[in-house]
């Protein structure tokens, strides 16, 4: 080591790699060039920020901060050495940021050389080193050994760590010092390297042989799971192991048998004994709830998770026909032994297996042969080519499971995702997870062999496949033999909603031609017996086989791609099943012709070429017979649905072959069928359904048709205006066609109507029937707490309720329980049962109220008023309820008393009719009695006080208490008692002397005014004899004895004492009533509902320790953790800070914090320092941040320890309470335990995936996730660390490692010197970068074997939770147990939620009602009766164990996942799992709030719809479900959006026929003619389509649910509210939204996820902004539909009345007005006159930008453009194809309107030849030539002949003026002609625009795409101005914005935010700063 002191080099052109040797002036001036890095501070020395190429020298960096303090000199020693060894590793700084660093850190060093040499007390650093070394051996080792504790156990494991860390730099100081190192320090040492070996940090058991004795691992059952897994008896090691020491001593166990044998990763063999250890005790402690004390683990608890660790694996043998690998030995004793053997492999594997978790039976296959060797080797086989015995097929090797196993499939993973980003929309030409899974579900996947052959087809990729193609050179098929996609092909299509819901389709139109059929022949249902009609109607079976000959083609096509992989019963069935089709629909057309006598049309040819024989009817019916065998036994199937599941389930070879022509056979899918009842249920209401609305399209749409259409068919019209091609066509087919295409749309789309409103009547009688909010005031009027005022009348039934609900039943096995609070005083012996229970709801109310109060919802006073004592008084010996309901009771009564007069009948009357009235009294009584007695000692006054206090009892016996006493003077003996209340609290001695008097004064009072006759007597016997009586008054020199020395005063204080006084305090002086606590209106929602939901039905709560464990997981990306103190004060640029903004919005909220922080207002908070922290907290908890997660998931560890106090509490401890327990915690055994249990059933993992990166880039986020882990020691995080090995050579590329970590905070005392930084507990090496797929799932993945127990609950950054919810989460968790649909357990268990972030916007409020009604209601009827619940990535529960064998919590694959959360809803369904709902919890979420979020994430919404709708599983389930299941899966999913397209469709489609009317001269022909006056079917059709357009299939479930929980008077308030906020515009909007993006998707793909950002939206989005989110998705299409409008309004106009004009259309004018101005008319501050400047020329800066490579979109239109039609580049043939079709619609106006100008009749004397409209393409060519010769001319002359461009540019204008002065004059040109110009011609420009775009190649070969842009821009600007133009007129008048601020921020406004004074006043305060 060079000296210390000297400078080394860090220039990489150092010739020797040792640092020693002074640096040459090449070095010193290199070193000036980063001088400012060094000057940084020393902050960017934090220990942390290492690059990552250097990470193994952080821990000697946080050592040198952690000595820093108490010896400089060694913390400079250290720093030298980590910077020697920095360059040791990478002496080329090759590394990121490593140059910077190295040099930062040598300037650092010299800067601090010469003062930490002044400071150092021996000669030598050698010397230094040794005494620092020993004196912290001795300061915090040996102190510390001894010490049982937790905390110090964890101190001591940190100790080790640094002591190891000193005496690797004291050895270098010696080296280079050439010191020798004392022999002392060399044992001392070695000790310590022995201890740190076992002393690892760990994560819930500390594991190593010293901890024994802490808490958690004295549990039995914690013992007994130990003592199994370390039962090695019998195992073979290997050779080399047995050298080392012997195996009693190191405690090794099965699982390090399985590391050694297998070759698996230390940190993982850890993670998973601990899982194991946790999972087996868990189980165990079920099966025994006595745990014995001598620990035998039970057989049940094993075989329970054997069975279900292995389910899924047993399945998928029988599957595959072949024997499990899981043999158990005969002889009894090794049975246990070798069954963990199998689930401690299973688990290495899977907690390896890295990407591999998405495939479950991949991890199968691998799982399979690796237990079967696992067998070969205890059973000792020999193999048959060795000789040998068996050993595994990879070796032991470190790391070989992860190199040979994992790294050969992760790497197939890993080129396949490359391709799927460069084949961007085409799911066909990659291989996704589901593909390379499926690969296992055939036989075919043992052809891998074991080991795996490396020339599987399974590992080949076709990176070569495709590139030599397009060269047109083939390449031999064996080398690039792709095997293709496996069972399914992802293909871009709209048929994929045919093919995969085929049956519902076939039903509908089979309806429809029946229905048709029928009202044309007669139009009554009953015409259908009449046999000519019926024989029509029989018709409809030749439908059906032509749409299942579609179907069957559709299969092949679609599947065409996966043919390889497809086994020959696949082929063979998808050939028959295309021939069998292709029969039918000959068969049954022949047979049905041979049914008719006179044969018509197609019959008759039939005949004709098939000979005319007899009729013969009954040959058809034989035919259809046949035909529907098939579904007549899928029918009985049906019916029984138990035999179905046996079927399907069933691996024998006769059944499969039965079953295989159905559906082919599939690993999933199989057996999902329902119980009868449920069976029962969901075809009741899909029967019902479909029954009406069927009868309603038949009256109402169908039938009015029928007579217009035949009017129209009967006579042909030949008055065109146009030119017709087929003016001889007879039928008039395109009116009819025009006519029936809306109703038919209509027809298809309105059963979503219908299942709005069945789902919500249903939804709304099933949460009454569940007790859900404020209908069960009808059911059970005890029962049912929907407001305050209701919790306030039945606050008795509480603790019933508590105790019955959240207290595990053996507490409360004697059923007089209700009685428990009546008052009905009960024998003895259930006072105590009684006491007990009081003191157990008092815990548990007061903890939720204390965390009101922390959450700042209430203030002090309210927490005072909502408490209830926290253990019951003995002396008083009534039960004290909470003094908000008691509040005012005692003044009330005190006045009634005085003003009574003697009569006692009002007060009784309010005794009677209030039971708090006479609880506060007798309260009162008690507690002044109890008080006064205390306080008195004097054995005189206790005298008197007796005899007093006996003479009221005797009358309140006798009820003459009012009428014998003289009350007037009560109030004044009130007064005196408040003061001597008020001295009491302050408990001063100085008050003595003021105790005395007002003693006095009270007996005063007593004695003169009140009970004067009857006391006189004991007062004089007092005083010495009766004989002197002066009118019964004592003289006052000897009254003044009484009292003086008789009082204990001050008291000693205690907590009991203190809340006594305090809320005796309450009683006699709150004189409002309480009625209005807590005002919060947050609070009330939340205490009303938890009330409520203690009344619902759940399962009993277990003890704690008996519960089922559970998990909570969050992944986390870059969101904001905790709002910084710039962020809050940061003003946007309206000057609005967050901190203003919250300020506003919960100004009660910010008033409780200031209370809380005892301080006034913001100035003296600003003082401190140290609220800085808090106020950054409270900001915090408001916004969606993971502070705000994190608090409340942790909520649930302060629920489980209260709960375990509560269960494991002695009599005593009860008594005393929780809080006492809390408070002493440090030394209370019982706490210590309560924590262990904590730890032992929940744990939550915050998946941070760049935490690694954050903390070594010094990010602000890194420092506030290390705090939460600090705040809360038990929050764990995992992260994907990035590591660069550093490379020796300097040419080899740096290649990364990556690690899945787990870090805790490192546990440091208080007052203890170093940093709180985190420890690493488990790093995990992966394969390669962990996120291949879609980065939440993946994030989820690599973080998902960190979390314990059976139970997982995923939760998102924007949730939270509450305490008192967190309270129920064991009554929850049961529901496991329970089988809800009479079948299966459930396999997930879904919640509702409360949306949080109503409050802020009128959108806010929407999209909160909307989310809301969707997560309560709408999830209500999927679970029941539905039964098609999925995960909708809320708050649910998932059976951990069933999902992490079968594929985990979420599905991954790049874009086709998008929506990754339903898909593992569709996943566990699919795999027999079971999805159900309950209302009794709920979890809050957060949801974006400003119009342009909502918008990005209703597009990812669709988007996501979009690409499930091409996904296997929705194949799937459309094809296994039954019938109705079915229907309810399309509604609810896919269905719902593609109603909503075909919503927007049935406009385009109506708009489009009356265009064609209008045009063609039909329209008119046939108004006057007085055919067709028939508009009713039409206005019912569009009545459907504005009713969802308008939003009103959101609404109906909102108001419903709003009802249920509120009451219908609010909902309906709530409602007109809305209407009022303009929110069926916003509902219209996003119509818009879905569709575009729904059939985007569906198109061209380009789905991708959005991130929404989710912050407070009171900014103003610019005008460009919204142009570029809004202007293809809405812009385009209201234009459109306004220029069809406009001329539907111009053209039809003569011959019909305005009225029905304005009828038909309006709903289309609002829509057309909602898509092109909502964006502003949302916007905050979208009309202020400054903004719209603004606005206008920052919109200009865009259009005009050049793009180019690397300009953003948002800089440049031109790149904006380009990115917009990236989707086009990757659709392929079809996209490209269907989209030029779409385009060639805007050539009809064209067509049309050019035979309509009054121009074209005057000049032609044929108006309606074909030659005006060629002459029409004339006109367009040469406008194009004209532009496109100016653009030329600018290019060629605008620099040198400017002059001469001027002149021409000039003539053009010149000659354009001219020409139309020409057409006016001469031919008559109207002003009318030139408008109807623009409209023919503008959409014609805008179709070339579309057609070019999708054959951009061709284009740009041509040429002209440089054209085509400049015309697109053209439009571009077009279309912004007239969206501006209107804006900025409205901008001009000022009420305008007025009105849109008031309409935007009404919620806010009630709230008291001054909206005007955040977007105004603020700005003059800041102006005003500026000038200061």
């Amino acid at each position: 080591m060079a000296a210390p002191g000297r400078r080394a080099d860090v220039s990489a052109s150092s010739a020797s790699p040792s640092p020693a040797g002074a640096a040459g002036a090449s070095g010193g001036r290199r070193l000036l060039r980063t001088q400012t890095v060094g000057n940084l501070g020393e902050s960017i020395f934090d220990s942390e920020v290492v690059p990552s190429s250097l990470v193994e020298i952080a821990p000697i960096l946080r050592v040198a901060n952690e000595v820093e303090a108490t010896n400089p000199r060694v913390a400079y020693l250290c720093r030298f050495y980590a910077f020697e060894k920095a360059h040791r590793l990478d002496p080329t700084s090759s590394g990121r940021g490593v140059r910077q660093f190295k040099t930062a850190l040598l300037q650092r060093l010299e800067r601090e050389n010469d003062p930490t040499l002044k400071g150092r007390v021996h000669q030598s650093d050698a010397r230094e080193m040794q005494r620092f070394y020993r004196e912290y051996y001795k300061k915090y080792i040996q102190a510390l050994q001894n010490a049982a504790d937790k905390a110090d156990r964890a101190l001591l494991t940190k100790a080790y760590q640094t002591a190891a860390v000193l005496f690797e730099v004291l050895k270098a100081v010696n080296v280079s010092q050439s010191v020798e190192v004392d022999q002392a320090i060399l044992d001392t040492h070695n000790k310590v390297e022995e201890k740190k070996k076992l002393y690892v940090p760990y994560n819930i058991l500390p594991l190593d042989p010293e901890s024994t004795d802490q808490a958690i691992m004295l549990y039995p059952e914690i013992k007994a799971a130990v003592y199994a897994l370390r039962n090695i008896r019998g195992l073979p090691w290997p050779k080399d192991h047995e050298k080392k020491s012997d195996e009693k001593s190191t405690g090794k166990d099965l699982l390090d048998w399985l590391q050694a044998m297998f070759g698996f990763q230390k940190d993982n063999v850890s993670n998973q004994r601990e899982h194991l250890i946790l999972l087996l005790a868990n189980s165990h402690i079920r099966q025994i709830p006595k745990a014995d004390q001598q620990p035998k683990l039970d057989d049940r608890a094993l075989d329970a998770v054997m069975k279900k660790l292995f389910k899924n694996y047993k399945k998928w043998c029988k599957y595959l026909g072949r024997k499990s690998s899981l043999w158990l030995p005969t002889i009894q004793q090794e049975v246990q032994q070798r069954k963990l053997l199998y689930m401690g492999l299973y688990l290495l594997i899977w907690g390896e297996a890295a990407n591999l978790r998405f495939m479950p039976e991949c991890l199968c296959y691998i799982y399979h042969h690796m237990a079967f060797e696992l067998y070969g080797m205890l059973a000792g086989n020999v193999s048959p080519m060795t000789g040998e015995n068996v050993k595994p097929a990879y070796g032991g090797d470190e790391e070989a499971f992860l190199m040979k196993v994992v790294t050969p499939i992760y790497k197939v993973i890993e080129k396949e995702a490359e391709r799927s980003k460069t084949i961007k929309s085409k799911h066909s030409h990659w291989r996704n997870y589901d593909d390379l899974n499926e690969y296992f579900w055939s036989v075919d996947c043992f052809r891998l062999g074991w080991p795996m052959r490396a020339d599987a087809d399974f590992f080949k990729t076709p990176k070569d496949a495709y590139p030599n193609r397009l060269n047109g050179e083939s390449t031999s098929t064996g080398s690039v033999h792709w095997m293709g996609k496996v069972n399914f092909v992802e293909i871009r299509s709209f048929w994929h909603i045919f093919r995969s819901f085929d049956r519902m389709w076939i039903f509908l139109i089979l309806s429809l031609q029946a229905m048709i059929i029928i009202a044309w022949n007669g139009g009554t249902p009953s015409d259908i017996f009449d046999a000519g009609v019926f024989k029509q109607v029989l018709s409809i079976f030749i439908t059906a086989a032509v749409l299942k000959l579609g179907q069957a083609i559709l299969d092949i096509v679609f599947g065409w791609k996966a043919r390889r992989s497809m086994s020959f019963a696949v082929k063979l069935r998808y050939v028959l099943k295309l021939i069998s089709a292709a029969a039918w629909v000959v068969i049954l057309p022949v047979t049905y012709a041979y049914t008719w006598e006179n044969p018509t049309g197609l019959a008759r040819t039939i005949k004709s070429w098939l000979g005319d024989g007899r009729n013969q009817p009954s040959l058809y019916i034989l035919a259809v017979v046949i035909y529907l065998a098939p579904n007549m036994l899928a029918a009985v199937l049906f019916l029984f649905p138990f035999l179905r599941r046996f079927l399907e389930s069933s691996n024998v070879k006769v059944i499969t072959f039965m079953m295989w022509w159905s559906q082919p056979r599939l690993f999933v899918g199989r057996g999902m069928h329902e119980g009868a009842f449920s069976l029962f249920k969901y075809t009741m209401f899909w029967v019902l359904l479909l029954a009406l609305k069927l009868t309603v399209s038949f009256y109402i749409e169908i039938k009015p048709l029928v007579q217009p259409t035949k009017d129209i068919m009967r006579e042909p019209i030949r008055t065109f205006q146009w030119h017709e091609f087929f003016p001889h066509g007879t039928n008039n087919i395109g009116v009819v066609i025009a006519l029936w295409a809306p109703i038919i749309l209509v027809y298809f789309m309105d059963t979503q109507i219908w299942y709005a409103l069945f789902s919500t009547l249903i939804g709304g009688i099933y949460g009454a029937y569940r007790r859900l909010g404020e209908v069960n005031c009808f059911l059970g009027p005890q029962n049912q707490i929907r407001t305050l005022g209701m919790l306030r009348s039945r606050f008795e039934s509480l603790p019933v309720a508590f105790n019955e609900r959240l207290i595990p039943s053996d507490a409360n096995k004697s059923r007089g329980f209700r009685a428990a609070f009546s008052r009905k005083p009960k024998a003895s012996g259930d006072e105590k049962e009684n006491d007990k229970r009081a003191a157990r709801f008092a815990q548990m109310w007061n903890l939720i109220i204390t965390s009101f109060r922390e959450e700042d919802l209430i203030d002090n006073r309210e927490m005072d008023l909502l408490l209830v004592p926290y253990c019951k008084d003995r002396e008083l010996n009534i039960f004290q309820w909470p003094p908000f309901l008691l509040a005012s009771k005692i003044p009330i009564a005190l006045d009634m008393a005085a003003d009574s007069g003697g009569k006692d009948r009002d007060l009784t009357k309010r005794m009677l009719s209030d039971p708090y009235f006479s609880f506060a009294i007798r309260e009162c009584y008690a507690s002044f009695k109890n008080i006064v007695n205390t306080l008195v000692f004097g054995q005189r006054e206790k005298i008197v006080l007796k005899e007093i206090f006996d003479i009221v009892d005797k009358h309140i016996e006798e009820g003459t208490l009012i009428r014998d006493l003289n009350m007037r003077s009560l109030p004044a003996l009130s007064k005196k008692f408040v003061d001597l209340l008020e001295l009491l609290q302050k408990n001063k001695e100085e008050d003595l002397g003021q105790v005395v008097i007002l003693f006095q004064d009270m007996l005063e009072v007593v004695t003169r005014d009140i009970i004067e006759e009857e006391l006189s007597g004991v007062l004089d016997s007092m005083h010495g004899g009766s004989s002197r009586k002066h009118e019964g008054i004592t003289p006052l020199d000897q009254q003044d004895q009484l009292f003086t020395k008789a009082i204990k005063f001050p008291m000693e204080e205690s907590n009991a004492w203190t809340e006594k006084i305090k809320r005796l305090h309450l009683l006699l002086t709150v004189k409002e009533s309480a009625m209005d606590v807590p005002t919060n209106l947050d609070a009330r929602r939340r205490i009303s509902f938890f009330a409520n939901s203690l009344f619902m039905e759940m399962p009993n709560a277990p003890k704690v320790r008996n519960m089922l464990p559970f998990s909570v997981l969050t992944p986390y990306y870059k969101e904001d953790v905790l709002f910084s103190s710039h962020n809050l004060e940061e003003p946007n640029e309206d000057g609005v800070s967050i901190l203003f903004y919250l300020q506003k919005i919960y100004p009660d909220e910010w008033k409780n914090f200031l209370e809380r922080v005892e301080r006034k207002n913001e100035e003296e908070l600003r003082e401190d320092e140290e609220l800085e922290e808090e106020l950054r907290l409270w900001a915090s908890y408001r916004g969606q941040t993971l502070t705000r997660t994190v608090r409340g998931m942790m909520y649930y560890r302060k629920a489980l320890e209260l709960q375990a106090f509560l269960d494991m509490a002695k009599d005593d401890d009860l008594m005393e309470g929780y809080r006492a327990t809390e408070l002493m915690s440090e030394d209370s055994q019982l706490m210590t335990q309560c924590k262990a249990i904590a730890d032992m059933k929940f744990t939550y993992v915050v998946s941070c995936q760049q935490y690694g990166i954050q903390k070594r880039s010094g990010e602000a986020c890194a420092h506030d996730i290390l705090k939460l882990m600090t705040t809360y020691p038990s929050l764990r995080v995992a992260y994907i660390d990035e590591v660069e090995a550093p490379s020796q050579e300097r040419n080899k590329k740096v290649e990364k490692v990556y690690y899945s970590a787990l870090v805790k905070a490192s546990v440091t005392k208080p007052n203890e010197p170093g940093q709180s930084l985190d420890q690493v507990i488990y790093k995990i090496k992966l394969p390669g970068n962990a996120i291949l797929g879609e980065g939440k799932p993946e994030n989820q993945n690599h973080a998902i074997i960190f979390t314990r127990g059976e139970c997982l609950q995923t939760i998102d950054m924007n949730q939270e939770h509450y305490m008192e919810e967190a309270l129920k989460m064991r009554n929850l968790l049961e529901e496991f147990k329970e089988k809800h649909d009479g079948v299966r357990y459930p396999s997930i268990l879904g919640v509702r939620e409360h949306i949080f972030t109503g409050s802020v916007s009128s959108l806010a409020w929407f999209m909160s009602n909307q989310e809301t009604s969707f997560v309560t209601i709408g999830q209500r009827v999927l679970a029941n009766p539905l039964r098609v619940r999925f995960h909708y990535g809320h708050p649910d529960i998932f059976d951990r164990l069933f999902h992490l064998t079968r594929g985990g919590v979420s599905k991954a694959s790049k874009i086709i996942n998008l929506s990754e959360d339903i898909f593992a809803g569709f996943n566990s369904t699919l795999r027999e799992g079971n999805v159900t709902h309950h209302e009794y919890m709920q979890v809050g979420k957060g949801r974006d709030v400003g119009l342009n979020q909502i918008s990005l994430f209703e597009a990812k919404i669709a988007n996501g719809n979009g690409e499930q709708t091409l996904s296997r599983d929705i194949y799937r389930l459309g094809h296994r479900f039954d019938f109705f299941r079915m229907l309810s899966c399309y509604y609810t999913t896919i269905g719902f959006y593609f109603s909503t397209m075909i919503t927007v469709w049935t406009v385009y489609v109506f708009l489009y026929g009356r265009l064609y009317l209008v045009l063609s001269g039909l329209d008119e022909a046939l108004a006057t003619g007085k055919r067709f006056v028939h508009n009713a079917p039409l206005q019912v059709a569009l009545a459907s389509e504005s009713f969802v357009q308008l939003g009103f299939l959101m609404a109906l479930p909102m108001m419903m649910e709003i009802g249920l929980e509120r009451g219908f008077r609010t909902a309906l308030s709530d409602f007109v509210l809305m209407q009022l906020q303009l929110a069926s515009v916003f509902f219209t909007f996003s119509l818009g939204t879905k569709t575009h993006y729904y059939g985007k998707t569906l198109l061209h793909g380009g789905a991708e996820y959005r991130a929404t950002g989710r912050g407070f939206v009171v900014f103003h989005a610019k005008f460009a902004d919204n142009y570029r989110l809004y202007s293809r998705s809405h812009f385009v299409k209201g234009i459109e539909l306004m220029i069809l409008l406009v001329v539907y309004e111009i053209f039809g106009q003569s011959y019909r009345g305005a009225i029905t004009y304005l009828f038909i259309t309006i709903s289309m004018w609002f829509m057309v007005g909602t898509w092109l101005f909502a964006p502003f008319l949302f916007n905050p501050s979208g009309f202020e006159w400054q903004k719209i400047v603004d606005d206008w020329t920052d919109w200009h800066k865009w259009i005009s930008n050049r793009g180019g490579i690397g300009v953003a979109p948002e800089k440049s239109w031109e790149s904006w453009w380009e990115k917009e039609q990236e989707p086009l580049r990757h659709s392929g043939k079809r996209g490209t194809i269907v989209e030029i079709v779409l385009a060639l619609r805007f050539f009809i106006y064209q067509y049309g309107l050019v035979y309509h100008l009054e121009i074209t009749k005057r000049l032609t004397k044929d108006s309606r030849s074909v030659l005006v409209y060629c002459f029409s393409w004339v006109v367009i060519f040469v406008i194009l030539l004209v532009m496109k010769t100016v653009s030329v001319g600018r290019r060629r002359f605008s620099a040198e002949f400017q002059l001469v461009f001027r002149l021409i540019k000039g003539l053009i204008f010149i000659t354009f003026i001219s020409i139309i002065i020409i057409l006016i004059t001469i031919p008559g040109m109207t002003v009318r002609d030139i408008f109807v110009c623009i409209l023919a011609f503008m959409p014609t420009g805008w179709g070339f625009l579309l057609i070019a775009q999708a054959m951009k190649p061709a284009i740009q070969k041509i040429g002209l795409w440089g054209s085509i842009k400049a015309l697109a821009r053209g439009y571009e600007i077009l279309m912004g101005l007239l969206l501006f133009t209107p804006i900025a007129f409205l901008a001009w008048f000022p009420f305008v914005s007025e009105f849109q601020t008031r309409m935007l921020f009404n919620q806010a406004f009630s709230r008291g935010l001054q909206i005007s004074r955040i977007l105004g006043g603020h700005k003059k305060d800041r102006a005003a700063r500026n000038k200061e």
